[in-house]
């Protein structure tokens, strides 16, 4: 049986893919050491996740991993091998502000667990597929260069924009811009896919992920925008808007239209391309309306507090131009509107939080 390696398996687009491509008929092999409650806190943990992966899917064989660690990938590679046709590395230490704290641990986390999962694809799976969870913070502060207008509940692009009706495409510089550590630990990784792609001829796939969410993700405070609101919504928790006065907009993309597209890569690979990927102009909102629209799903208020001092070199504006991976798949589409998206985190919260919400 062929087998799909997924770093980050019991997160939010790891788990996604490992449902996903266990009912395509892979076997799975998952790699994931829970680092995201080391990150932030209980509330932020997967385990809940991984046991539900264990139960229900059959062909799911969990390593509890550390993708830092060179001589366990090597080891897990060499195990699986030449059966490897599929790697998916969505595992990360993925929060803006995190990385200001602990900038060592973001980056061997991010840049050099990537170049260790690379090196062990070349060595032991070269034929494979490798695709990467990037993000559009590889930008850095870029965004907040273009002409934004300010409006009752967002701030807006100009109309007559080339990015006005598409969103931001890949020809946006990664250079020169304030990053955080974060963005520059994911940039190093991406570029260093890329390379492998172009130097090395791997089957290489970069996605540039918008806001990736979904009712598996555990939201926390410091990472799972939509997660987390609706979370404090619903448990009746206080949450903070900083800064741009609650105007700033994200696009949202389901983790299942991601791995949709995942899965239409690895169909037929582009090695070493670059694809921004996110809710377009199909499925975004700005925290205010976010806010309304969580009312409107479940009913309830939420309690939140304005913080005056934005997050250094957060966006103001990002909506994902998809148009060139749409170019190059264009079978692949959205399944998923913001609606849809929130009445399926709506659900989920509830579930999972069922002594807290009353």
């Amino acid at each position: 049986m062929s087998v799909v390696l997924i770093t980050g398996s019991t997160g939010l687009v790891g788990s996604e893919a490992v449902k996903y491509f266990h009912d395509k008929g892979f076997e799975i092999v998952g790699i994931d050491n829970n680092l995201r409650q080391s990150f932030f806190g209980k509330e932020g943990s997967t385990l809940w996740n991984r046991e539900q992966l264990k139960t229900n899917y059959p062909h799911y064989s969990h390593y509890d991993f550390d993708i830092r660690h060179e001589r366990e990938i090597q080891k897990i590679f060499g195990k699986f091998g030449q059966t490897i046709s599929l790697v998916i590395h969505a595992a990360a230490q993925p929060s803006h502000d995190w990385s200001a704290e602990e900038p060592l641990t973001d980056f061997h986390v991010n840049a050099v667990g990537t170049l260790n999962l690379l090196n062990a694809c070349r060595k032991h799976a070269p034929e494979s597929v490798f695709i990467f969870t990037s993000t559009n913070k590889v930008y850095g502060d870029t965004p907040n260069q273009l002409p934004l207008l300010e409006r009752e509940t967002r701030w807006e692009i100009a109309e007559d924009h080339p990015y006005h009706d598409f969103g931001i495409n890949e020809n946006m510089s990664i250079d020169q811009s304030k990053h955080s550590p974060f963005g520059a630990s994911k940039l190093a990784a991406d570029i260093m896919v890329q390379e492998y792609g172009r130097y090395f001829h791997l089957k290489t796939g970069v996605f540039r992920a918008g806001c990736i969410t979904g009712p598996a993700h555990s939201g926390a405070k410091l990472h799972g925008f939509l997660s987390y609101l609706v979370k404090c919504a619903l448990t009746g928790r206080e949450y903070t808007i900083y800064g741009y006065k609650g105007k700033q907009v994200r696009d949202n993309i389901h983790s299942s239209d991601l791995i949709s597209a995942f899965w239409n890569f690895f169909e037929s690979p582009h090695p070493a391309a670059v694809y921004n990927i996110g809710g377009g102009r199909h499925s975004n909102c700005s925290v205010l309306e976010a806010i309304e629209l969580v009312k409107k799903r479940s009913g309830r208020d939420l309690n939140y507090r304005f913080s005056p001092e934005n997050r250094s070199g957060d966006h103001i504006w990002w909506i994902s131009d998809v148009r060139k991976f749409q170019k190059d798949y264009p079978l692949w589409n959205y399944r998923h509107d913001l609606e849809r998206i929130l009445e399926e985190i709506i659900e989920a919260v509830l579930e999972r939080n069922s002594g807290i919400v009353s």
